[in-house]
């Protein structure tokens, strides 16, 4: 355990989502999805539905800012436009952490074909039927919140 994170974040997938560069995807997805079929890397987090596990990424994760379209829904049986009750929920908690961005519906092949193209893909036991999701990395800029470098982190320096 470590101060600040949200224990959904294992080791595995804390050092996926840093070894990401800007403009990798990661695909968090449902308990039906064909993970281990379509992953460059899966990374298993079993027991933990969608929202748990998008929320805790999202809560270490910068979202693309230089591309117009960064985070991305699977649809319901090709319908663009329906939002089941998760999508919503996914909607809601994407705002949270990026109330700029908007959550695209990808139909069918898009959606699945940018799946398997991710860096890597985090399976969840989320039960309900479409719960999948895509997020690119962006980048964090210096000076602004969030920044990790030596002079913010470190007030006495050798």
């Amino acid at each position: 355990m470590l101060k600040g994170l949200n224990p959904i974040l294992s080791p595995e997938l804390l050092s996926t989502l840093r070894a990401m560069g800007h403009g990798d995807e990661i695909a968090i997805v449902d308990g039906n999805y064909p993970g281990l079929e379509d992953a460059r890397r899966l990374i298993r987090l079993d027991g933990h539905g969608i929202i748990p596990v998008l929320d805790a990424v999202l809560s270490v994760l910068p979202i693309d800012e230089f591309v117009p379209e960064a985070i991305f829904r699977a649809t319901v049986k090709g319908e663009r436009d329906k939002l089941d009750p998760v999508h919503e929920e996914m909607i809601d908690c994407c705002a949270h952490y990026e109330p700029h961005r908007q959550v695209v519906p990808l139909v069918g092949p898009d959606f699945y074909n940018r799946v398997k193209a991710a860096h890597a893909l985090i399976q969840t036991s989320e039960p309900r039927l479409y719960a999948n999701i895509i997020l690119r990395k962006g980048v964090i800029h210096p000076g602004k919140p969030g920044d990790r470098s030596k002079a913010q982190v470190d007030p006495f320096p050798y």
